[in-house]
């Protein structure tokens, strides 16, 4: 395929159709050679995340593989607009963050690009939306507006085609109304929630779910005090007699999502890749299972953003595209070469 032609001299790469395709059928065989057809778009039709690869001397000439491509730290989504190529922005997504904080925003000019990428993703590990009625807990994001997050719900929403389908902001009875009413009726159910809404709801209203998949999308806000994944999931079985809580692993800065069916282990769909940083060593890249430090990621679904992003999550790769994120750095500000001399 003329996609994978070797190319002898770096030009200025134009991104046709053929690369948009090719997103979508990555695998572990061709995933390596799209990504670094990628970056060689990037390179040549952004121009902060060039200008970035330059201050680190890397380029077209000698970034050969996924473990040379220069990770673009994510704070930039906060204070630089990031867009590879020239067409125009159709739509803005926003962090919801916490009060005075600066949000991240993520500048799309495909949006088609943006429901593909979740849509194959959520099909690949749920199935059918058609097949479930979807509820959103989701009140930070819904109050903040222009959130990826919301967008994407209300999407599984419409598909779903179930009349109780759709987003419950502070009516709380309402939704538990809707859960018994779907478990008496033995009707298969996805209840999206951020994490401090679902422990508020699953302490008022707890109740045995058998035909609920709960999905907690992160997040406490503030709201409520730090406690780890597995203490939320081992509260939230409980007051819901689950034996299983799913997570979703998302953000603005991203286009695509990893889902955890269970015990935090997450899992890429096949066009987006999860590498660690040595966190003394922001150029100490690695891919081997075992490995811990700081999350980078690739996800080519950014294809006219930034694709190769430096999170400031921490983790470890547990074997072969499955991760589990076990909390954040530090110091998350004002970092990567001085945000360019800003």
């Amino acid at each position: 395929m003329k996609f994978f032609t070797e190319i002898c001299s770096f030009q200025m790469p134009q991104l046709d159709i053929d690369i948009i395709k090719e997103v979508f059928h990555a695998s572990n065989f061709n995933f390596d050679p799209l990504a670094i057809q990628v970056f060689r778009y990037q390179y040549a039709h952004n121009s902060l995340y060039r200008e970035y690869c330059d201050l680190l001397k890397k380029g077209p000439g000698n970034v050969h593989t996924i473990l040379d491509i220069p990770y673009l730290p994510i704070v930039f989504f906060k204070t630089h607009t990031l867009i590879s190529g020239a067409h125009p922005v159709q739509l803005i997504f926003e962090s919801s963050g916490t009060t005075g904080m600066i949000s991240s925003k993520h500048y799309l000019t495909n949006e088609e690009i943006y429901k593909e990428s979740f849509l194959k993703t959520f099909s690949r590990f749920f199935g059918d939306p058609a097949q479930y009625c979807i509820l959103g807990l989701l009140p930070n994001y819904l109050e903040k507006g222009n959130s990826s997050l919301v967008y994407m719900v209300q999407e599984l929403t419409r598909l779903s085609k179930h009349p109780n389908s759709g987003f419950y902001l502070h009516e709380w009875e309402a939704l538990a109304k809707t859960l018994i009413e779907n478990e008496k009726n033995k009707i298969k159910t996805i209840l999206f929630g951020v994490t401090y809404a679902l422990l508020d709801f699953a302490d008022k209203f707890p109740m045995p779910l058998q035909y609920c998949q709960v999905i907690e999308t992160g997040g406490m806000k503030g709201r409520k005090k730090e406690i780890t994944r597995s203490e939320v999931h081992t509260i939230l079985k409980e007051k819901f007699h689950l034996k299983e809580i799913a997570s979703e692993y998302g953000m603005t800065e991203l286009l695509s999502q990893a889902y955890a069916r269970k015990d935090g282990q997450f899992s890429c769909p096949p066009w987006m890749q999860v590498l660690i940083r040595a966190e003394d060593d922001p150029y100490a890249v690695s891919t081997v299972p075992g490995t811990s430090g700081v999350i980078n990621i690739i996800d080519l679904a950014n294809i006219y953003s930034c694709a190769f992003i430096a999170t400031d999550d921490v983790g470890h790769i547990t074997n072969t595209n499955h991760f589990e994120i076990t909390g954040r750095l530090d110091v998350t500000d004002l970092r990567g070469c001085s945000l360019l001399t800003a």
